[in-house]
């Protein structure tokens, strides 16, 4: 991920800055609707994740419907395909974390 330059980098830090002002000075009473709203995004995305996890997992790994169970060749697909699945979402996610950190950060001389 590139780096931008300092003031696109100083521009971004500064929105981010003020959209935190911005809920810190939000009225008390409607702090819990925004956590609420949060809290239901946060489900929202995780349910979406998942599904995508099992859409891409079953594809990949069942390949009949000859019985209710899963013959061990698909358990074994299927356990691997999901690890894969989450370690992958979680680097993503570090790697995300890392960049929106680099970019509130002051540029370096």
């Amino acid at each position: 991920l590139g780096r931008s330059s300092s003031s696109s980098g100083r521009f971004k830090a500064g929105r981010r800055g003020s959209t935190m002002n911005a809920i810190q000075n939000l009225p008390e009473h409607q702090k819990p609707e925004l956590m609420r709203n949060l809290e239901t995004m946060q489900l929202r995305d995780s349910l979406r994740m998942y599904n995508h996890l099992v859409e891409i997992c079953f594809a990949d790994c069942v390949r009949g419907f000859r019985s209710k169970a899963l013959d061990a060749k698909e358990e074994t697909c299927v356990s691997s395909c999901a690890e894969k699945y989450i370690k992958l979402t979680q680097r993503v996610g570090y790697r995300f974390a890392e960049h929106q950190a680099a970019q509130g950060a002051p540029p370096s001389s």
